[in-house]
């Protein structure tokens, strides 16, 4: 991506209405919607098993897996790693997708700012 890329506007000022509008923003924002929302269902729906699970199948998270160690604490702790597992996965996803398109459209606007 060039600064041809993006819409022109006067010199040392940035049209950001337009380069919101324009081709690498929206790709930018499709591949970040397109990541995020599909993991952000499968995570709620994930915690709203447990919570109702928790709550109204007491006697199954009550089951002893070994141990003091029981169904519920298990699936509490799954959550935690559930956590940590989008966050790293989402990291690496922005490091290999996000970042280059954002790097290149932050270099295209302080190009147009003459910041470079």
């Amino acid at each position: 991506m060039t600064a041809s890329n993006l819409p022109s506007s006067p010199p040392g000022r940035v049209d950001f209405v337009a380069v919101e509008e324009s081709a690498p923003f929206r790709e930018l924002k499709r591949k970040h919607r397109s990541f995020v929302w599909p993991l952000t269902v499968v995570f709620l729906v994930w915690y709203f098993v447990y919570v109702l699970l928790s709550s109204f199948a007491t006697d199954f998270m009550a089951q002893r897996v070994w141990g003091d160690v029981t169904v519920g604490l298990l699936f509490g702790l799954g959550q935690f790693v559930t956590t940590f597992a989008i966050t790293m996965g989402y990291v690496r996803y922005a490091n290999r997708r996000l970042d280059p398109i954002s790097s290149s459209i932050r270099a295209d606007l302080e190009r147009t700012e003459g910041i470079s």
